[in-house]
């Protein structure tokens, strides 16, 4: 394949981020350090999909690495952070993040253990990749430009890339690192790709081997949020899943775990709200929607066992298992209900991560009026508030009651002014009488 020119690559770029990048090459240049873009930014520029995370790879200068390189780049607008136990720094600015880290070798104490880096060549840190196609490099600096004639990946990376499939690079791979077995689950299906008859069978031995109990909960349940948020790049979270399943690994996470393929259409709903938000979403993790309407056709307890696997807990935890309790309730009574008050009344309580697992599982007319309850009458000021049912003379649990009853008015279109609000205020104060929390007005001064 052509090696695209470090302009080329740029153009491809999202401008802020290239602008960043072009910051690290200038410091780069002054300095005669290597910098490559690396791994999965190589594979999409090469297959012609957008690129949206950059990483770029450093071959030191003396003493002079990615830490080093960022800090001649960092300003007060641009914050560095540094992750000393993989090598690694980010700089994040206000519309851009680029991912920089030195050239090194990992070495594994055990199956599932995090990796001990040190070190290493171009080539010794590609070789601690995932998959061929994700162990490649394009150099962007003049000293890597000089020192490479063109794209340098390990054995088979482009021949692999240009058929579509995925390969690990040695037999032990999944034994060093079980989580690269939901990687290929989530890469296969958005790209297009297989997985290699080889590399399905060096997952099988690592999941007889017992490797995959070796990993934490919480390594587990980041690589379900990636797999999950991935849906903004195209991926359906059912067919990652489906794969999975199929290959065994949900069973090997926790006895009896599977993927119900009766979950397979509302969680495609969902990966399309990941990727196009029928409404605005408010402090939304997809990946607890997605686990939320996964699980839910499962048995209770293994709802359970499979959270306590991955992990999750406190209110997440209790979000994603209330959610079967909730689920039918919310669709009968939206079934029920009658003008956009009814609706609202049915919505008002429901959490964002809920109300998108409500939205994903629910028939098509439902949805429609869960999407527009969102968008539209969620965020519907009232012309009175609380504070002038106290005046009048409410207290307790009765303000709560009368303003939702006015939020119905509203948005059945009863009420649109603050004169008629105040009306219905003081009718349903009348029919209530002072039991229930009437007291007497105070006087307005």
């Amino acid at each position: 394949m052509r090696r695209p020119s470090p302009a080329e690559v740029l153009r491809a770029l999202p401008e802020p981020v290239a602008a960043l990048v072009q910051r690290v090459l200038a410091a780069a240049e002054v300095h005669g350090v290597g910098v490559h873009l690396v791994g999965g930014p190589v594979r999409d520029l090469l297959l012609g999909r957008p690129v949206r995370d950059v990483d770029l790879l450093v071959e030191p200068a003396g003493e002079r690495g990615a830490a080093a390189l960022a800090r001649e780049v960092a300003t007060k607008d641009l914050r560095l952070v540094r992750h000393d136990r993989f090598g690694t720094v980010t700089l994040r600015g206000e519309d851009a993040l680029v991912d920089l880290a030195t050239a090194r070798r990992e070495t594994y104490a055990h199956d599932g253990a995090l990796p001990e880096v040190a070190p290493g060549s171009l080539e010794e840190d590609l070789q601690r990749r995932d998959f061929t196609v994700n162990a490649l490099a394009l150099p962007l600096s003049a000293t890597a430009r000089r020192a490479h004639s063109g794209i340098v990946g390990v054995e088979r990376s482009l021949e692999d890339l240009e058929a579509r499939r995925l390969r690990i690079l040695h037999g032990r791979s999944f034994h060093d690192d079980p989580t690269r077995a939901l990687r290929a689950a989530r890469f296969a299906p958005r790209l297009g790709f297989t997985l290699t008859r080889d590399s399905r069978a060096a997952l099988r031995g690592a999941l007889r081997d017992g490797a995959f109990g070796q990993v934490s909960g919480e390594r587990w349940r980041r690589e379900f949020t990636k797999l999950f948020d991935d849906a903004r790049e195209g991926l359906d979270p059912a067919r990652a899943l489906r794969l999975l399943d199929e290959w065994h690994v949900l069973a090997a996470l926790e006895p009896g775990l599977s993927f119900d393929r009766s979950a397979a259409p509302a969680l495609r709903r969902l990966g399309r709200a990941v990727a196009e938000p029928p409404w605005p979403p408010v402090r939304w993790r997809p990946w607890v929607s997605g686990l939320a309407t996964w699980l839910e056709p499962l048995a209770p307890a293994l709802r359970r066992r499979a959270l306590r696997r991955f992990a999750v807990r406190g209110e997440h935890a209790g979000l994603i298992l209330d959610f079967h309790r909730h689920r039918s309730r919310w669709l009968a009574a939206l079934e029920r209900a009658r003008g956009r008050g009814s609706v609202d009344a049915v919505l008002i309580d429901a959490d964002e991560h809920s109300l998108h697992a409500l939205h994903a599982v629910a028939p098509p007319a439902l949805r429609r009026r869960i999407a527009r309850w969102a968008r539209e009458d969620r965020g519907r000021r009232l012309p009175i508030n609380g504070r002038d049912l106290l005046e009048m003379g409410l207290e307790g649990p009765a303000v709560g009651r009368t303003l939702q009853r006015i939020r119905t008015g509203v948005l059945d279109g009863t009420v649109g002014s603050r004169d008629e609000a105040l009306a219905l205020a003081q009718e349903l104060m009348r029919r209530r009488g002072r039991r229930g929390g009437v007291r007497k007005a105070k006087p307005r001064r």
